[in-house]
């Protein structure tokens, strides 16, 4: 998939997602097998620029390329300045927000708020491609609410501005993450672009990003929630795509190193007292359904320090790296 000057490596795109695609995060997940992966929102109020926060939003040290970074607004200067902050700061490319159903950005008229007045959507779009030397794309909704589906209307638009890839959730805002997307609004948005055009929303297994590929003949797949504790799922989706197989589950051993690494770059990354904040809701996804988990959650989220935590963690996963090798011999044993 091309986007502007840039060739993707494969179709499969990590989702930006508030509070998880960090620079570890996002690192991860290419190489895991993801084409690209869009940073988690960059705010376009330039007052919030000197916050750790933003710094950290902002910081590609690095990152393998392309640098994607998505910012969030309303006020089409600001978000011109905010594209530029960010190009600046190393983004290859600048994605706008137009999808976030959280009301705290949308009752500021951000996110998927902006669906509802075209003309402020097409004065943000022009402002912000005329403002950097980048290839600019926008993610949105199928539209405000059920009586608002103008995801058609919004790609012409960003086509006319000049966006040079368009990713829709399928859908509304109103729907938030309830009911079943609606590929069939994405296949129209499709039919009508002619920029390239990612479909999102509950892909969650290779099969299904097979299918709507098939279904909807976009040009790539988006995935979000479904990574959480699986960043694996890129090479899976990508080797089912090439060869119709399904590659088997990281055994133990890997899910062990995979976990750990990411640990450590996340303690990195922040710092001791944030890190071990961040890593928890992460240790949370990685070993949801593991036996025994629940009560290894409740003592780990209690761990106050980064060595403590990681050695709970090694531990944890150690154990049932022994007991998948226990459980295979005694399976070999009885064959």
């Amino acid at each position: 998939m091309q986007i502007g000057p840039y060739r993707l490596s494969n179709n499969l795109i990590a989702a930006p997602m508030a509070g998880v695609t960090d620079r570890p995060f996002r690192q991860l997940c290419k190489a895991m097998g993801a084409g690209m992966a869009v940073s988690e929102m960059v705010t376009s109020n330039w007052l919030l620029y000197g916050s750790a926060k933003t710094r950290r939003r902002a910081d590609h040290e690095g990152e393998a390329p392309l640098i994607s970074v998505q910012i969030a607004g309303a006020d089409p200067a600001r978000l011109a300045e905010a594209a530029r902050y960010n190009v600046d700061a190393g983004a290859q490319i600048i994605d706008i927000n137009m999808g976030c159903p959280a009301k705290k950005v949308c009752n500021v008229m951000a996110g998927s708020a902006l669906l509802q007045d075209e003309s402020l959507v097409a004065r943000i779009l022009d402002a912000v491609v005329a403002a950097v030397p980048v290839p600019v794309t926008l993610k949105i909704r199928t539209g405000w609410d059920t009586s608002c589906r103008n995801a058609v209307t919004v790609a012409r638009i960003a086509e006319a501005a000049g966006v040079q890839a368009l990713a829709i959730h399928g859908r509304t805002r109103a729907c938030r993450f309830q009911g079943e997307a609606e590929y069939e609004t994405i296949a129209a948005v499709k039919s009508a672009a002619r920029i390239p055009v990612i479909a999102n929303g509950d892909i969650d297994t290779p099969e299904k990003a097979k299918a709507i590929l098939d279904a909807t003949g976009v040009d790539g797949v988006m995935i979000g929630r479904a990574a959480l504790g699986r960043p694996w799922i890129f090479r899976e989706i990508a080797h089912f795509l090439v060869t119709g197989r399904r590659l088997p589950p990281p055994d133990a051993a890997e899910m062990r190193r995979v976990l750990l690494a990411h640990l450590d770059d996340m303690h990195a990354f922040y710092g001791e007292r944030t890190g071990v904040g961040i890593a928890r809701k992460h240790i949370g996804w990685y070993t949801k359904g593991l036996p025994e988990s629940a009560a290894f959650l409740r003592r780990v989220f209690q761990i106050p320090t980064v060595a403590e935590q990681r050695a709970a963690v090694d531990q944890f996963l150690a154990e049932r790296e022994s007991s998948s090798h226990a459980h295979a011999r005694s399976s070999e044993l009885a064959a």
